[in-house]
């Protein structure tokens, strides 16, 4: 009577281990190969010579004043993707307005001469601390630095920045986003073009 009914319960088991275990995922991975290929290899951009240079679903540290400057990172080190983190500092927490002071004297330092009201992506860190994005505002907002310290004319870098400019979704959802990591990457590019 037991072996009768511990049978069952076995097949079931095996069954569904093979089912869900190795089945299943399979079929997800390869319909995520096919229709999905870049995403599902993680987004990666890489250099003509075939070094990874970076995920354009991860944010980067960019720090030097040629460079567009990305969201705060709250993971240690910085744009850690295996620690994943906000910061979760409320408005009335110290550490976040030092936090904050740091970011506008460091982007006050780094571009005196502009008075433009800085905007908060540039001073908060994202939910992840991991954003590769940043508001099409606070693009602007660097645009003259960098092209001042790479030699460029505003209107390049602009257009740079435009190529890798995000819309809202369905043109109704979210806010235009410009990707650091890509508009880095290619204001390097046409550096190197340039005589």
């Amino acid at each position: 009577m037991f072996f009768s009914q511990l049978r069952p319960t076995i097949v079931s088991f095996i069954l569904f281990s093979v089912l869900t275990g190795i089945i299943y995922p399979l079929v997800v991975t390869g319909i995520a190969q096919t229709l999905f290929h870049k995403q599902a290899e993680g987004s990666l951009i890489y250099s003509s010579n075939g070094k990874i240079l970076g995920s354009t679903l991860i944010g980067q540290d960019f720090s030097d004043p040629k460079y567009f400057w990305g969201r705060i990172s709250a993971t240690i080190p910085a744009y850690n993707a295996s620690s994943s983190t906000g910061s979760n500092f409320g408005p009335t927490n110290p550490a976040l307005l030092d936090e904050v002071k740091g970011r506008i004297a460091a982007l006050k330092a780094a571009d005196p001469g502009n008075k433009a009201p800085i905007p908060v992506d540039l001073v908060t860190s994202s939910g992840s601390g991991l954003d590769p994005d940043i508001s099409l505002a606070a693009a602007r907002y660097q645009l003259a630095r960098v092209a001042r310290v790479r030699g460029m004319s505003k209107t390049q870098v602009r257009q740079i920045v435009n190529r890798y400019t995000q819309g809202r979704f369905l043109d109704l959802l979210g806010e235009p986003v410009v990707n650091v990591l890509q508009v880095n990457i290619a204001l390097d590019h046409m550096s190197m073009k340039r005589p």
